[in-house]
């Protein structure tokens, strides 16, 4: 075969990648595509985080394929006409693509199939390489997707897992194809600038160091929030710089208590997605509605404003939004804390909380964000959706010393110990303008209990 296109979208790398791998076995050139879809743009997946994110991972793509042989070929429009155009151009006889998990994805596949017709061109559509599992691979009796954690992490894990595949050794592109610049992280505007570098060396760098010094800890260690043993991961899953299936057979190959909390983690994540394949209303709607009137009007306006500012007066909730405001990235422990609070403390929208963190989180992923915000609402797959976290308790157990929260509220670096999260105790000369707390936690716990009672 002379020639096949491989149509990139959020799988960003050259190992562990099925479409790449065909494409350089049948063809003798090889067209790697990303395409800038303003359908893509518009619905507000590029915030400035995730842009320069995604600019990193393309830089790194075209040099790694450049030092194949071959190149990365980016353009700007609508991609169904862009691969229709090269297939004309380059006389490619197979478009090979990683299938997609959303709407969009999917009526982009089947608009690419249709226009393919009558070019002597076929749509290769490969298993989806965003998790490692499929959605709708493992589905209940009777139904179309698991609702519940437990009995789809125990049937998870006893699937076997296909086998990462190599990178290609080399490849070659038709000379003649036209290709926009690469774009870079300089030209994106209001990114936050503690951002991690991306593109699959940075991630593949990053996983290796961390399964050779952080696995065997992060049992112990995921949750503590000053250690921030977590791995960092989810930004190059998010964009594809890294395999799902691959970290899960490198991670279990370290072994231990560390590698199955991981994996499970892992899980997590592929258990939201086959929940918002299923139920693709759940991104904007209650997954179980629980009759909620979530306050609105000045006050609520005022607290959600402070909440994202990070000053509600709870240090660790605070430290947590300065975190993601900073680094674009928020530690796990920080996500849950921070979502109860906005949630049930203060009786917010959940989806105000949700769309706040897709402006700013590098791995703004929509089936983990939205149904990791509903879990902890209350509304999503929660089996004990009344639960409350009370940041006070939390902040002892996970920042005993106070020291995430010093590292982030710079006003109460003075205080010392766990001292740090009553600011109010202490003289106002120690807090440095430290605002006193939004709301009594018991006052917000009581009234969230109320609501969800007379809904």
């Amino acid at each position: 075969m002379k020639a096949s296109i491989v149509l990139y979208t959020s799988d960003l790398r050259l190992h562990d990648h099925p479409p790449l791998r065909a494409a350089t076995r049948e063809a003798e050139e090889v067209v790697p595509l990303f395409v800038r879809d303003p359908g893509i743009e518009k619905a507000g997946f590029t915030a400035p985080n995730r842009a320069a994110f995604l600019a990193d991972c393309l830089a790194g793509l075209d040099a790694g394929l450049r030092e194949r042989g071959g190149r990365l070929v980016v353009r700007a429009g609508d991609p169904v006409r862009i691969v229709r155009e090269l297939v004309g151009s380059t006389g490619a006889e197979r478009v090979h693509v990683a299938a997609g998990l959303s709407a969009y994805a999917r009526g982009r596949a089947d608009r690419l199939r249709t226009a393919l017709e009558g070019t002597g061109a076929e749509l290769v559509e490969h298993e989806a390489v965003v998790t490692a599992l499929q959605p709708g691979e493992l589905v209940p009796g009777g139904k179309d997707h698991f609702a519940v954690f437990t009995p789809y992490h125990r049937q998870w894990s006893a699937q076997p897992l296909r086998e990462p595949l190599a990178a290609p050794r080399a490849l070659t592109v038709p000379s003649g194809v036209r290709s926009d610049a690469v774009p870079r992280r300089a030209d994106v505007e209001g990114v936050s600038p503690g951002l991690a570098e991306g593109g699959e060396a940075a991630g593949r760098a990053l996983l290796a160091a961390w399964r050779r010094d952080g696995v065997s800890r992060y049992e112990e260690m995921h949750d503590d929030l000053a250690g921030d043993g977590t791995s960092r991961l989810s930004p190059y899953l998010h964009f594809g710089a890294l395999s799902a299936a691959e970290c899960v057979h490198r991670v279990r190959a370290a072994g231990g208590a560390g590698a199955d909390a991981f994996v499970r983690q892992l899980c997590w994540r592929d258990f939201h997605h086959q929940v918002l394949a299923a139920r693709p209303a759940a991104a904007h709607k209650d997954y179980r509605p629980r009759g909620d009137h979530w306050r609105t009007g000045r006050s609520a306006e005022r607290e959600a404003a402070a909440w994202r500012e990070g000053r509600t007066g709870y240090p660790v909730v605070d430290a947590a939004m300065r975190q993601l405001a900073h680094e674009g990235w928020m530690h796990n422990r920080g996500r849950l804390l921070a979502a109860s609070f906005l949630t049930k403390t203060l009786y917010l929208d959940w989806r105000l909380g949700a769309a706040h963190f897709l402006d700013l989180l590098a791995d703004g992923d929509l089936a983990n964000n939205q149904m990791n915000w509903q879990w902890v609402a209350g509304t999503g797959t929660d089996t004990r959706p009344g639960r409350v976290l009370n940041p006070l308790t939390q902040a002892r157990k996970y920042d005993p010393e106070g020291d995430y929260v010093r590292r982030w509220v710079p006003e109460l670096r003075g205080i010392e110990g766990r001292a740090v999260h009553e600011p109010w105790k202490r003289p106002a000369g120690e807090r440095e303008g430290y605002p006193r707390p939004l709301v009594d936690l018991a006052e917000g716990r009581d009234r969230f209990r109320r609501a969800r009672e007379k809904g």
